[in-house]
């Protein structure tokens, strides 16, 4: 047969059997071999079968191999002041907002067993850089143990027309997590869930620090924040745990919120 009709391929497949390992296969039967149009095209199934379990449709990225699946202790430095954390210190090649001069690099240490999360695009600022009108992730790391962590910055514009401003240009530091609250929890902020707040300066640079118990926040029950303003940008480090990882991680993740800096 040089050609067949859509009648002989409809009797191809109703005369064959399914294939067992104790059965011949329709290959094998006798009526493979009289018919040379018929042994041709399923020689052709044949092959197909094995091309498409062996390629696969893609191959994962370095970025996605990193992410969420490597401790941060087996590519990160030994911080130097404390043996029991490593450092992160933010470059240009880690968020849209660094390669595009739009936030200062920053630093902070974690324990050896957290690992980075990946940031949505949309999340991370990388559509409107390097004029951002909202809040933007820039990195986020997490423990399922002992909580998470993450960066947040926000356009200066969005709470002073003053340009290059301080924190303390912006306001007090119930009026600053007032703006940031939302980030800090993911969600609402209420005034009544700041539990403390706090001045520090490290060298010339102030920094508004806030102990919040959020019952109802995406990212936890309890969060320690830190803020400061530099350049066209406010910085929020947020900590986070929930009631369960609270009790055993507070310390460290105090020892992380202290160690923030830009």
């Amino acid at each position: 047969m040089a050609s067949a009709s859509v009648s002989s391929l409809s009797s191809i497949f109703s005369s064959a059997k399914p294939i067992s390992s104790n059965k011949p296969t329709l290959i094998d039967s006798p009526s493979f071999h009289q018919y040379p149009a018929r042994r041709q095209f399923l020689k052709g199934l044949s092959l197909l079968v094995p091309l498409t379990t062996i390629i696969p449709l893609h191959s994962p990225s370095p970025s996605q191999a990193k992410t969420k699946e490597i401790e941060v202790g087996t590519y990160l430095p030994q911080s130097t002041s404390d043996p029991n954390f490593v450092l992160f210190q933010a470059s240009s090649k880690d968020t849209p907002a660094l390669r595009a001069g739009n936030v200062q690099p920053y630093q902070f240490v974690l324990p050896p067993t957290w690992k980075q999360l990946r940031i949505a695009n949309i999340l991370s600022g990388n559509y409107c850089q390097p004029k951002c009108a909202e809040p933007w992730i820039e990195v986020k790391f997490e423990n399922e143990k002992q909580g998470k962590v993450q960066v947040v910055a926000s356009p200066l514009v969005r709470l002073t027309n003053k340009p290059n401003a301080t924190i303390e240009d912006i306001g007090s530091p119930e009026r600053v997590i007032a703006s940031l609250g939302q980030f800090v929890t993911g969600n609402s902020y209420d005034s009544d869930e700041l539990l403390e707040t706090s001045i520090e300066k490290i060298g010339d640079q102030t920094y508004y620090r806030y102990v919040l118990e959020t019952p109802f926040a995406l990212t936890g029950s309890h969060n320690i924040a830190k803020a400061t303003a530099k350049g066209n940008t406010v910085i929020l480090f947020v900590a986070s745990a929930s009631d369960k990882q609270w009790p055993t991680s507070q310390k460290t993740l105090k020892a992380i919120v202290d160690s923030f800096h830009v």
